[in-house]
């Protein structure tokens, strides 16, 4: 199985606020997929977390179990926390990510490898794009007429 490349970004509108996510998920010549989510209130910490969690899902569900089980992931995030908390470079301090990074452990039982990098921000645009997408649609005032 070919390496697949998944870019994650989270964000919220205040901290907490209003947050989103944003994924883009490149399977080679399986093509490239992309989802934007709106979450509802969340730190923008937890949205980082909240996006890993679901594209590892979402990868999953896409290349099936047998498959996941030969693949090499490797998840790109601009979350220095969150790239380097998952990398076991910094501890996890707040109680709010723990149930976050359990479910991004067990999900990483299901691949061959996942890798966590941390890229700059300008080279993660897509995944931050889908998710003001996200949160634009959802918080977009309402016209009477």
């Amino acid at each position: 199985m070919d390496k697949i490349i998944i870019h994650t970004d989270g964000g919220s509108r205040g901290n907490p606020g209003p947050s989103a996510i944003g994924v883009v998920i490149d399977l080679g010549a399986r093509g490239i997929k992309e989802y934007a989510e709106f979450l509802g209130r969340r730190t923008n910490n937890e949205a980082e977390y909240e996006a890993i969690v679901f594209a590892l899902k979402k990868t999953k569900a896409l290349i099936g179990k047998e498959k996941a089980s030969r693949a090499h992931i490797v998840v790109r995030t601009d979350s220095e926390l969150a790239g380097s908390q998952l990398r076991g470079e910094f501890k996890i301090m707040e109680q709010s990510f723990y149930p976050l990074f359990i479910a991004i452990w067990n999900l990483k039982q299901d691949f061959k490898q996942v890798l966590f990098e941390t890229i700059p921000r300008e080279k993660n645009k897509r995944a931050d794009t889908l998710v003001n997408r996200a949160l634009n649609a959802e918080l977009k005032p309402s016209k009477l007429f």
